[in-house]
């Protein structure tokens, strides 16, 4: 099983099964976001106010916006793979966490990976946290075709501290990221935690972690201060190395 020295807990990664939108083709990335949220990230409040008028805050819960067929199916192939890994490493149940996104296709992705692996989703082993949301792209990208992540993409690569209009950096996500992850490790210990989330949210995440377990800097010593030092544009720029296919779950090594 995954496990970092700097980690308290075990990690795995799991992007959602193939979704309505994936079958159309459409960027969904809109979500009505805490006051915490948006006291962290102005930037995003201001748009998502302005894109509310037009009914976009809310795209990501709608239920019309959660798994296709396919993506049931691939769900559940992710939870028996994810079974297999538990039992072929002696880890019980009971060890097991599951934290996914808000979003409708990563609760409907954690629900059916929860009824796989027998857990149960309303009970204190799974846990949604709105820091692990989808990236928000912006009002000029919301519900246009995903042909349109090439560009975003060019745009991290160029810079990743540069936000799409209205949208989310590379670095504004890595930062709602280090404060998952250090709730995480705050609130579990000796656990190994199944992170339910989407395409660019889950390149970011192993982006920073795979850098900040190659940090050696005494000054780095703890998880914060390893994150901080690897958010950089040599390193940010590059998330698309980590890409996931639908459904594919990954140890985070």
């Amino acid at each position: 099983m995954a496990t970092s020295s700097f980690l308290r807990n075990r990690y795995w990664v799991l992007r959602h099964g193939k979704s309505i939108p994936n079958e159309k083709g459409l960027i969904v990335s809109s979500l009505v976001i805490s006051e915490i949220d948006r006291a962290r990230s102005p930037c995003v409040m201001v748009d998502l106010t302005r894109s509310s008028k037009h009914g976009g805050d809310e795209n990501g819960i709608r239920l019309e916006y959660q798994l296709a067929s396919e993506g049931v199916e691939q769900a559940e192939l992710a939870g028996k793979l994810f079974l297999k890994e538990l039992k072929e490493n002696d880890i019980p149940l009971e060890n097991v966490r599951m934290c996914y996104s808000p979003f409708a296709r990563t609760r409907h992705t954690a629900e059916v990976v929860a009824s796989t692996l027998n857990l149960p989703f309303e009970g204190p082993q799974c846990k949604v946290m709105e820091d692990l949301r989808e990236r928000y792209f912006g009002p000029s990208f919301e519900l246009l075709s995903h042909d349109k992540y090439t560009e975003i993409w060019a745009m991290d690569e160029k810079d990743p501290f540069t936000r799409p209009e209205g949208g989310e950096s590379v670095d504004d996500v890595a930062s709602r990221l280090a404060s998952a992850m250090a709730t995480m490790e705050s609130e579990y210990q000796g656990c190994t935690i199944l992170v339910v989330s989407h395409g660019d949210p889950l390149q970011i995440l192993q982006t920073i972690l795979n850098a900040a377990s190659k940090q050696m800097e005494q000054s780095c010593n703890d998880l914060a201060s390893r994150i901080q030092a690897v958010r950089i544009p040599s390193i940010l720029s590059q998330h698309r190395k980590f890409a996931l296919l639908t459904g594919e779950i990954r140890a985070v090594r």
